[in-house]
């Protein structure tokens, strides 16, 4: 499955998690699966529930560091500090619809909470950022979902590849 490799940013937003109160298990799952596609992570921050402060990172790894794929991790939930997704669309040019909807179908299937979801996926220049929800077994189940179709997605934006995944056939 590996199509070629791509850098990798995991954002992972958490207040609990930022002060040392909690260890975030949701992005060794995120490095893991990742990987499969020849993900390389470059980067990764751990930063609270802020949405001023999810907005500085995103940028900082989209536009800093040039990063291919930004994954979020938490924030995407009904709770009042949840503000991942409006971090993420304050940033990103172009939504990506189809990401979060692969995503949500596939948690459907383990657990009705999945409709809550509120995750979104965007572009920002060259950039594919991709919010994840906060447990490991949310994450590994939504990237697992959506694992398929990056490395293209990724190749676009980069300029490496076609819009068409079947130009080789014409």
């Amino acid at each position: 499955m590996v199509a070629g490799s791509f850098t990798v940013g995991i954002i992972t937003a958490s207040d609990k998690g930022s002060r040392g109160e909690r260890e975030d298990t949701s992005s060794q799952v995120i490095r893991e699966v990742i990987s499969r596609i020849g993900g390389q992570v470059e980067a990764y921050a751990i930063v609270p529930d802020e949405r001023e402060l999810l907005k500085e990172k995103l940028v900082e790894f989209s536009d800093t560091l040039c990063l291919d794929l930004v994954l979020t991790t938490g924030g995407t939930g009904f709770a009042p500090r949840d503000v991942t997704p409006e971090a993420t669309r304050d940033v990103v040019e172009r939504l990506v619809p189809g990401l979060a909807e692969a995503m949500r179908l596939e948690s459907l299937k383990h657990t009705p909470q999945a409709m809550l979801s509120r995750a979104v996926a965007g572009i920002r220049g060259k950039t594919l950022i991709v919010n994840l929800p906060g447990s490991p077994k949310g994450v590994r189940e939504c990237l697992e979902a959506i694992l398929p179709a990056l490395p293209h997605g990724i190749a676009i934006l980069k300029g490496e590849a076609g819009e068409c995944a079947r130009e080789a056939n014409r």
